[in-house]
């Protein structure tokens, strides 16, 4: 995949992109497939993440994790994070929307613990 999007690959080997900014955000939604998973927080200030392909519920946690660490709640007050998981097909932009912008339809949420996010930085640090 092209270097654009942020990319990590879970324990499991699964293949995960995220947005770094608004429009690199259009256009991972773009690339989204309709059954693929899609994460985001509920606060707006994060990347959207793909998971690619069928992931378990170990891949999904991990990609939460990785969401909930790229995102502006995180680097600003370091609390628990809320995420909002759905499917490809449950994306909408309507028009007027703003750049980076995305309706959902139907999502379930994720609540990622403030010790997971640091757990994961600090194996990230280590090269883990």
């Amino acid at each position: 995949m092209a270097t654009r999007f942020r990319e990590y690959t879970t324990k499991q080997g699964t293949l995960i992109l995220a947005g770094r900014d608004a429009v690199t955000n259009e256009e991972l939604i773009e690339q989204v497939e309709p059954n693929e998973t899609v994460l985001h927080t509920r606060e707006p200030g994060s990347p959207f993440v793909n998971i690619k392909g069928e992931p378990n519920a170990e891949d999904v946690k991990e990609a939460a994790v990785f969401c909930a660490a790229h995102s502006r709640a995180w680097k600003k007050n370091k609390i628990d994070i809320e995420i909002h998981k759905f499917k490809g097909h449950d994306i909408y932009k309507e028009k007027g929307m703003s750049l980076g912008t995305f309706g959902i339809k139907s999502f379930k949420v994720i609540t990622i613990k403030k010790r997971e996010i640091e757990g994961f930085l600090n194996e990230k640090e280590k090269g883990d």
